[in-house]
C-alpha cells in the first residue's frame, strides 16, 4: 500500500472518530451499537494505517481502542435493541 493511500484511509478513521464523539455529545437518546460500530471503524482504518508508517504507542492505542469498542458492541447489541441513553 502506498503512502497516500495508508494517510487517505488514516485520515477517514479520524475522521470516523471525530463523527463518533460529536454524535456522542450532540444526541439526545445515542444509540450504543452506532456509536461503538463507529469507534470500531475508526480504530481498524487508523490501524491499517498504521501498518504503513508504524507508530508503536499508536498501534497500542488504537487496539486498545478497538478492543473496547467491540465489546461495547456486543453488549449492546445483546441488551435494548433501542437508543441507549
Amino acid at each position: 500500500m502506498s503512502h497516500i493511500v495508508a494517510t487517505i484511509i488514516g485520515l477517514i478513521g479520524s475522521a470516523t472518530f471525530i463523527a463518533a464523539f460529536a454524535y456522542a455529545n450532540i444526541s439526545p437518546a445515542m444509540d450504543k451499537r452506532l456509536f461503538n460500530a463507529m469507534n470500531l471503524v475508526g480504530a481498524v482504518l487508523l490501524l491499517i494505517s498504521l501498518s504503513v508508517d508504524f507508530n508503536l504507542p499508536s498501534v497500542v492505542l488504537e487496539s486498545v481502542w478497538g478492543i473496547i469498542a467491540l465489546i461495547g458492541l456486543i453488549a449492546a447489541m445483546r441488551g435494548s435493541r433501542g437508543p441507549q441513553l
